[in-house]
């Protein structure tokens, strides 16, 4: 569909560009009426239920493609306020740190470490095919590394990071500008691929909706988004005390720690703020965090960050990219599909956990970790919940990958100067 939505419009120069921009407020009202958007035709078209797709990728997708046609129609771009998507990025993955009990997460043992083996033997083929297609094709390899997990597996941050540097190693134009179009499919493609590949999983091991079974499952945090919680005022307030803390700390530690061998992204120092906050009020004290709140909340900021995203991709960046290049992301799509399918399937166990992982593992192989949950969510609200892939996928996602991936990445980099 992107590729004909941009052959269609090549053909037609925009006219001068109008530029309509949302203050917070208006970009929140617009997220919300776009997500229930989203919700809408995933009830209505069962394609999008059948195939798992998630709502905020259905929605914002829907509705970036009409803001590309104004884009080409009558010259008019929309700028959403940016600093929204963050603050929901970050409350995503504080709650998750919330949610994360030592006394859960040592249950991740053996299959966290394999998930690990398995996601930095990923990225690593990752590069080595794109390289290798970009050679085949007659362009510069590194081309190939942007086509790779420097946009891939990294997003939009990654490629941005990386995208000077490779214009100064590998003296290309236009590599920011290749590095968010790369990224800007890879989101899209991530949300639109998880689903379709855990339904052929599920439909190979006859695997029922949870609402057909005899006996239903009891619903864990984040694996059931759309069913209903015990929570009142109080139990909101203190939550939104530990994700204000966190944020506030790991922004702090983000900054203190910016340019030293200890950097790491905001979202994970927020994570990890968030971790030490639960398991030191667990265990010091009686307190109980209450996990519907921490659910709702975390649910909250990960459905409007997706909305958010996709929403105000500007899609006509993918008409800037060569033939070549865009023929390496489809092929990189077709071997993260294949990969999740026989491989993260397989050596996960095979079974339904296994299928809840192969999807999360096509969100963040392509797009990014919020993309990931969102997909696992879209199949655990349908099929049951799946404690293994909630344990372990935001983890390894948020933190595991970042480190692999920028490991690879200087690797490849130092081969191909």
């Amino acid at each position: 569909m992107l590729l004909l939505l941009t052959s269609a419009t090549s053909l037609i120069k925009p006219k001068l560009i109008n530029f309509m921009s949302f203050g917070i407020f208006e970009t929140l009202a617009f997220a919300c009426i776009v997500l229930l958007l989203g919700f809408f035709l995933v009830k209505k078209i069962r394609f999008l239920s059948d195939y798992n797709i998630p709502e905020p990728v259905v929605g914002g997708f829907c509705v970036a493609i009409i803001l590309y046609l104004f884009y080409y129609t009558m010259g008019l771009s929309f700028n959403f306020e940016t600093s929204l998507q963050t603050a929901m990025m970050l409350v995503f993955f504080t709650s998750i740190g919330l949610s994360a009990d030592f006394a859960r997460l040592k249950k991740g043992g053996k299959p966290l470490i394999v998930f690990v083996a398995i996601t930095g033997a990923f990225i690593f083929l990752q590069n080595i095919f794109g390289v290798s297609l970009a050679k085949l094709l007659g362009i510069n390899p590194s081309y190939g590394l942007i086509a790779g997990s420097v946009t891939l597996t990294g997003g939009h941050g990654t490629g941005a990071a990386w995208a000077e540097n490779l214009t100064e190693v590998f003296h290309i134009e236009g590599a920011m500008e290749l590095a968010m179009a790369c990224a800007t499919y890879g989101l899209v493609m991530g949300g639109l691929i998880g689903g379709p590949v855990a339904k052929v999983l599920i439909k190979k091991k006859k695997i029922k909706p949870h609402h057909m079974m005899e006996t239903e499952q009891p619903i864990e945090t984040f694996e059931s988004p759309l069913s209903k919680r015990r929570i009142n005022v109080r139990n909101m307030i203190e939550t939104l005390t530990m994700v204000a803390i966190s944020i506030a700390v790991g922004l702090y530690l983000y900054e203190a720690f910016k340019s030293t061998s200890f950097e790491l992204p905001n979202f994970v120092w927020c994570l990890f703020i968030g971790v030490i906050i639960r398991n030191t009020v667990t265990r010091f004290s009686s307190y109980i965090v209450n996990e519907h709140a921490v659910d709702i909340i975390g649910n909250t900021g990960l459905y409007l960050f997706l909305t958010i995203a996709i929403m105000s991709l500007q899609l006509w960046q993918l008409q800037g990219l060569a033939t070549q290049v865009l023929i390496i992301l489809l092929l990189q799509t077709v071997l993260l599909i294949a990969f999740a399918r026989f491989i993260t399937f397989k050596f996960m166990g095979g079974d339904y956990d296994a299928i809840v992982l192969s999807a999360g593992h096509c969100g963040f192989g392509l797009g990014a970790t919020p993309t990931a949950v969102a997909n696992m969510q879209a199949i655990t609200d349908k099929y049951g919940p799946s404690h293994k892939a909630f344990l372990i996928v935001p983890m390894v996602g948020a933190f595991f990958v970042d480190i692999i991936n920028n490991v690879f990445i200087k690797v490849f980099v130092a081969i191909l100067a």
